[in-house]
């Protein structure tokens, strides 16, 4: 993955809310870096891709070999009868920040809960990751775990869910600039 410059924007907890923003939205103007909102996500999927690899150490590389991959490091789950989940994350070419996406769900079956996971989506070459961000890209069938070779991974981050459903996943793609 690439390296991150995180120092760029400290969190809010260290800054007054009016100065931080301030802060973050000259440096953005000056430097054309990216909103702090963006880089403030960039340490979520960090994270989850370190608890990805630590749950699972061959998942590695899948990250080192992909052509690229869309995380989303929450994704929130809910149902009764009709359920629904959405999620944000970031998409990579090569390790490199291209681009947000947003995850949403419905599926329709026995089902009640509520649970929050983390998805994973490795695109194996340019075609598949193109799909991707021209809004060609759809997860269908409701699965807990959805495997490897599929190219979706999914863990669960907490909550109870009981289910037996189908429906799918549709995503959203939206470029982020670079300097």
């Amino acid at each position: 993955m690439a390296e991150l410059d995180l120092g760029v924007c400290l969190s809010q907890e260290d800054r007054e809310p009016i100065r931080f923003r301030a802060s973050c939205l000259l440096r953005v103007a000056a430097l054309g870096l990216p909103t702090c909102a963006i880089l403030e996500g960039q340490e979520d999927v960090a994270k989850a891709i370190v608890e990805f690899k630590r749950t699972d150490p061959g998942i590695t590389k899948f990250f080192a070999t992909a052509y690229g991959y869309a995380v989303f490091p929450s994704v929130g789950k809910g149902a009764i009868g009709i359920g629904g989940a959405r999620g944000r994350g970031y998409v990579y070419r090569r390790g490199r920040l291209i681009g947000r996406s947003t995850l949403t769900q419905l599926t329709v079956g026995f089902q009640l809960g509520g649970q929050a996971y983390r998805e994973v989506i490795f695109f194996k070459d340019e075609m598949a990751l193109d799909d991707f961000t021209r809004g060609n890209f759809e997860v269908s069938a409701q699965a807990t775990a959805v495997a490897l070779k599929a190219g979706v991974v999914t863990m669960a981050k907490g909550g109870l869910m009981y289910e037996a459903s189908v429906g799918g996943q549709k995503f959203s793609y939206r470029a982020v600039a670079h300097r």
